[in-house]
C-alpha cells in the first residue's frame, strides 16, 4: 500500500514537471526570422549568424547541442555550434528546389537544449541567371499556301527558361527577311511569338524560307537560344481554321470522375467539303501526363477527364489546342485552355510533434 503511493505520488511528481518543463519551452519557442542567399553560392558561405540574431550566448552553444532538427535533410545548410554561424553546405540550385515556384524559400527548424529553445529560420535562395532559353525542337516546319494573305499569323514555339523573374524570357527576335515579320503576344505571364506574313508567298519564285527565332531571357548578361523556322509554300486551301476566341476559360473540381464535360471549343472555315471539316488535336509543348489527364474528341471539339486531377499537385492546366482542316495542304489554328482546379478538403490536417520531453528517474532528489 505504500509502495503503491509512492509510486502515485512519483508519478504526479513527473507530470508536473513534464507539464512545467512544456510551458517553459513554449514560451522560447522564437518567431521565424529570414536570411537569403543567391543559388549556386560557394560552399561554405555565411548565410547569416543565427545566434547573434537570436540573442543568444555564444559560449553556450556547443555544451547546448545547437544544431538544425528539419529542414536540411539534404544537408544544404550546417550551422556552427561554435559561433552560431549558418553556412552552405552543399551545392544550392533553386530550379531543383523549387522549379518555378517564386519566392524560393527553404524553411530550418534549429533547438538548443537545457533549456530547450526552438527556432525557425527562412533561408530565401535567389535566383540567378545560370539557364539560357530553350526550345523543345531543333526546327520547325510551316506550311503555307501560296495562296495565303497578308496579314496571316502563324504560332511559332515558344522557348522555355526554368529561371524566374526577370531571369526568365523576356523577349524574342527575328531575323531580318522580305516576307515575315515577329508579333508578340501576352497570354497571362507567358510571352508567345507569331509570325506575321507582310509581302505575298510566290511558290515558283521561292519555295522555302529560312528563318531564325531567337528568345532572350532579362539576365545581366542576357542569355538567348534559337530555333530554325522553315517555311514551305504550297498550293490549294486558302482558307484556315479560326476559334471563336484565343483563349478559353474552364473550371472543374479535383477528383473530378473521368468522362465528365470540361468545355467545348469551336473553330469555323469558310472552305467547303473536306478543306472546311475541322479536326481538333493536342498542340504546343504539352506534358506527357496531360494526354492522360485530358480526353479531346478530334471531331466535337469537346474535352473531358481522362485521368486523377488532384489541386495539390496542380491547381491549373494550360492546354494548348491545335485545330487543322482536312485540305491538301491542311491549314490550321491554335488556341489555349486554362482550366482552374477547385480545391476539395480531401486531405486531413498534418501535425507535427516536437519531444520536449526528459528522462528523470524516480528516485531523483527534487530540484
Amino acid at each position: 500500500m505504500e509502495a503503491g503511493g509512492q509510486r502515485r505520488g512519483t508519478q504526479c511528481w513527473w507530470l508536473a514537471i513534464s507539464f512545467s518543463l512544456m510551458l517553459s519551452c513554449v514560451e522560447r519557442v522564437s518567431a521565424q526570422i529570414k536570411y537569403s542567399v543567391p543559388e549556386e553560392v560557394k560552399v561554405g558561405s555565411v548565410v547569416g549568424n543565427v545566434a547573434k540574431d537570436l540573442g543568444l550566448d555564444i559560449s553556450s552553444l556547443e555544451k547546448r547541442r545547437f544544431r538544425i532538427v528539419s529542414g536540411a535533410e539534404d544537408a544544404q545548410f550546417e550551422v556552427n555550434p561554435n559561433n552560431g554561424a549558418l553556412y552552405v553546405h552543399g551545392n544550392i540550385d533553386r530550379e531543383e528546389l523549387c522549379e518555378r515556384i517564386h519566392p524560393c524559400i527553404k524553411n530550418l527548424k534549429l533547438v538548443a537544449e537545457n533549456p530547450m529553445e526552438i527556432h525557425h529560420v527562412g533561408v530565401e535562395i535567389m535566383d540567378v541567371n545560370d539557364n539560357s532559353p530553350s526550345f523543345q525542337e531543333y526546327e520547325k516546319i510551316l506550311e503555307m499556301s501560296e495562296s495565303t494573305i497578308t496579314g496571316r499569323r502563324f504560332q511559332l514555339p515558344t522557348a522555355h527558361d526554368p529561371d524566374v523573374v526577370t531571369n526568365t524570357v523576356r523577349m524574342y527576335k527575328l531575323n531580318h527577311n522580305d516576307h515575315f515579320s515577329l508579333q508578340i503576344r501576352e497570354r497571362g505571364e507567358d510571352k508567345v511569338p507569331f509570325l506575321v506574313l507582310q509581302k505575298s508567298l510566290d511558290r515558283e519564285k521561292e519555295s522555302e524560307h529560312k528563318l531564325i527565332l531567337t528568345a532572350i531571357d532579362g539576365g545581366n548578361p542576357p542569355r538567348s537560344g534559337t530555333v530554325n523556322i522553315t517555311v514551305i509554300v504550297l498550293d490549294s486551301n486558302d482558307n484556315h481554321p479560326t476559334f471563336s476566341q484565343e483563349v478559353y476559360y474552364a473550371t472543374v473540381r479535383e477528383n473530378t470522375d473521368a468522362g465528365v464535360f470540361v468545355i467545348k471549343l469551336n473553330a469555323t472555315d469558310l472552305d467547303e467539303g473536306l478543306n472546311g471539316q475541322i479536326e481538333y488535336f493536342f498542340g504546343g509543348e504539352l506534358k506527357g501526363n496531360l494526354y492522360e489527364i485530358f480526353n479531346m474528341d478530334k471531331d466535337t471539339g469537346e474535352l473531358r477527364i481522362n485521368g486523377e486531377i488532384d489541386f495539390e499537385k496542380t491547381d491549373i492546366f494550360k492546354l494548348d489546342i491545335h485545330a487543322t482542316d482536312k485540305g491538301q495542304p491542311p491549314m490550321s489554328a491554335d488556341c489555349t485552355v486554362i482550366i482552374n482546379v477547385l480545391d476539395v478538403n480531401d486531405n486531413k490536417p498534418e501535425i507535427e510533434v516536437t519531444s520536449l520531453s526528459k528522462i528523470v528517474s524516480e528516485d531523483s532528489k527534487p530540484g
